[in-house]
């Protein structure tokens, strides 16, 4: 896989700055003793140093600066009134679920599947009761029902009644203080990725600096997982509010202290989990990835996405049909067992059907309405197992007008693969 270095160019600390983001070397992995020192430095830096903010990151690291500054991670949260085109639907259209006028909009959260409209009240933000579905291009309404997460039942059916700092604005902002209700930045700015970075501003060190890259899998996973699960705090109700992100959590600490991914038993449905342990809502790639045979084996969200920013789909490193052939290429010890692909998916070269995530990450995980994303623990799943389970499978979420039996009988055919396994 190829790796892409951090730029320092304008300063004199390139030879201390410049490291390779998207891999862990292999001599730190090795090296168990040197990842225990590295960890420690950066657990006491986190002590220590103070959040400066993304801009002050910007003097000395231009170039990954203006790449993030594109990404959606740099404008989750957006001001309309420095930014009213941020604004996807055209609010002087009338529509009975909107009961707000553009005045009313404090911020703006989202634009790839929905966007969602917060009003201030006092020192508190507010979700208003419409939000828009980007691929539908329509209105839908906004209220977090009975029985869909779990802090539900610890906050009045009403909006204005809800707050976004105890259930959304911890992971969309950096330095979110429970006290004030105030933040460093609003939006995934540098150090919610980095640790707080006033030390390394100061004085550029590896050593008073988070790299995730340095990181062991787990601590490095743990820096997506810690906004990209769904779960809650291990201390709950935190100051008389029950929180439904890892409050106090800094990159670099242990993430198991104050987060507590949602638990599944197999065989249930539910509000989380799909019978087979697969998430079915959004925001769950961490609990999903951590099931997965790529963690175990020490693969990083970052080995396939760059947050600083990509031209491709999701922030990949290359397009889908290219970044798990990278790892997993015909006649790779990694599979697929088959000459090529083609021969190991039983579709067309070029086909939908022949690329890799749309068997091994099915879109089944809904983010609005009949909107979904894709699934992370990349197991392929069989349709008769689905059937069994009553969820989704990976070959009807393309196949819409065959059922499962059919997708079934059709896995039987395949010379490749044993009748046994696709039959469970």
């Amino acid at each position: 896989m190829e790796r892409l270095a951090s730029t320092a160019t304008e300063t004199g600390h390139q030879s201390a700055m410049d490291r390779r983001l998207f891999r862990i070397p292999r001599k730190f992995i090795a090296a168990e003793n040197l990842l225990a020192v590295a960890f420690l430095s950066i657990a006491a830096n986190a002590q220590t140093a103070q959040f400066v903010g993304s801009a002050t990151c910007k003097l000395c690291h231009t170039q990954i600066f203006d790449r993030w500054s594109k990404t959606r991670m740099a404008n989750i949260v957006t001001d309309p009134a420095e930014h009213p085109e941020v604004i996807i639907p055209d609010l002087t259209k009338p529509d009975p679920l909107v009961k707000f006028t553009r005045k009313d909009i404090a911020y703006v959260y989202g634009s790839k599947w929905k966007q969602r409209y917060f009003t201030k009240v006092g020192d508190d933000y507010f979700p208003l009761g419409a939000q828009w579905d980007v691929t539908n291009k329509i209105w839908r309404p906004y209220l977090v029902q009975s029985g869909t997460d779990w802090w539900v039942p610890f906050y009045p059916a009403d909006n204005m009644k809800r707050p976004t700092g105890p259930t959304c604005d911890g992971c969309h902002s950096v330095n979110y203080n429970i006290q004030t209700k105030t933040v460093t930045e609003w939006n995934v700015g540098c150090e919610k990725c980095h640790g707080p970075g006033s030390d390394h501003a100061d004085r550029p060190s590896r050593s008073n600096i988070v790299n995730p890259a340095r990181l062991d899998f787990v601590h490095a996973n743990d820096v997506c997982i810690q906004c990209h699960s769904q779960g809650r705090p291990l201390k709950n109700p935190i100051e008389g509010r029950y929180y439904d992100w890892p409050v106090g959590f800094v990159v670099g600490q242990n993430l198991k202290d104050y987060w507590q991914l949602e638990d599944h038993t197999l065989g249930q449905l539910t509000f989380t989990h799909f019978p087979d342990s697969t998430g079915h809502k959004n925001r769950m790639q961490g609990n999903d990835f951590v099931q997965s045979v790529m963690y175990t084996h020490g693969v990083t969200c970052f080995s396939c996405h760059d947050v600083h920013g990509t031209q491709n789909n999701a922030d990949l490193l290359k397009p889908a049909s290219v970044m798990c052939l990278q790892c997993h290429g015909p006649g790779s010890p990694n599979g697929p067992r088959a000459t090529t692909v083609a021969q190991h998916t039983h579709h067309e070269p070029g086909s939908t059907g022949n690329e890799c995530v749309n068997c091994h990450m099915p879109r089944i995980e809904q983010t609005i309405a009949d909107v979904n994303v894709r699934s992370h623990t990349f197991r392929f799943i069989a349709p008769a197992e689905a059937e069994r389970l009553k969820m989704p499978n990976s070959c009807n979420t393309c196949h819409r007008d065959k059922d499962a039996a059919w997708a079934t009988e059709a896995l039987k055919q395949w010379q490749n693969e044993s009748s046994w396994r696709v039959a469970n």
